[in-house]
């Protein structure tokens, strides 16, 4: 579209040169025609009065008129031939290029449509074995399975822009990881809803911002690639805390560090 663009001005250009040529044409074959009457009709008025020398020199000069007319006029078509096949010439390129542009343009948006609808629908079951949450990809391995509803997938959208808001793309993964690998541990609640609302595990569901935020682009992204078994801790990680913010340590104190992301350290 942007060439488009750039050359929109040709075509018009080029049909108020065609119309001009053909208007100068039109005014050149007139005059001369009209050149070459009065010509005539001025030997014809004189002649009867003329010798006949007078004759032969008015002919000699009506003939020079006609064959220098005749010599503009076929300047003139040699000109409209030349220039005019390379005007259109132009004109068909102009066209052939913005027909080009439209079928690229046709061709990539279902292309562009197709990858940001993947990318924002989550999968709508989810794949375990003991230890690990697998890929949809690698499904055939687990050991079994969980159907995940439109509400626990926006629950854990709000708990990862909750607890995660500031952090990176992989630092709300990260938080997504934790509590996916709680749904899958047998220490811990079975269902994502029971998983987030445990009592004095979430901070932001004691305080209230759970219910306050709207996830954001990221935090949606980053949900659905956990989902879909991106990991960015490993599958054995079921702890996180912000070291600046905590009010308990008990974690930092208790548990074995895995790594630490952004604000947030994780812990096995």
């Amino acid at each position: 579209m942007e060439i488009i663009k750039q050359h929109r001005w040709i075509a018009p250009l080029l049909s108020v040169l065609i119309v001009s040529i053909l208007g100068i044409s039109l005014v050149v074959e007139s005059q001369n025609a009209q050149t070459t009457t009065a010509a005539h009709t001025a030997n014809a008025l004189q002649w009867p009065a003329a010798t006949n020398d007078e004759k032969g020199q008015d002919r000699s000069q009506s003939m020079h008129i006609m064959d220098k007319t005749s010599s503009s006029m076929d300047e003139l078509h040699s000109w409209k031939s030349l220039i005019a096949p390379l005007l259109i010439a132009q004109v068909e390129k102009a066209a052939q290029t913005a027909k080009n542009d439209r079928s690229a343009s046709k061709q990539a948006a279902p292309a562009i449509g197709k990858i940001k609808i993947q990318s924002q629908t989550p999968p709508k079951k989810l794949f375990f074995t003991r230890t690990a949450t697998l890929t949809q990809a690698d499904q055939a391995k687990a050991t079994w399975s969980y159907s995940i509803t439109a509400q626990e997938v926006l629950l854990l959208q709000k708990i990862v822009m909750a607890e995660a808001e500031g952090e990176s793309y992989k630092g709300k993964v990260a938080v997504a990881n934790v509590v996916l690998n709680r749904l899958r541990s047998a220490n811990f609640p079975d269902t994502i809803q029971k998983v987030i609302y445990q009592k004095a595990q979430f901070s932001p569901v004691a305080n209230g911002r759970l219910n306050r935020v709207r996830p954001n682009e990221e935090t949606v992204k980053a949900v659905n690639d956990a989902l879909s078994g991106h990991k960015a801790v490993p599958d054995d990680t079921y702890y996180f805390l912000s070291l600046t913010l905590a009010d308990d340590l008990t974690v930092h104190h208790s548990r074995a560090k895995v790594k630490t992301i952004g604000n947030h350290t994780f812990y096995k």
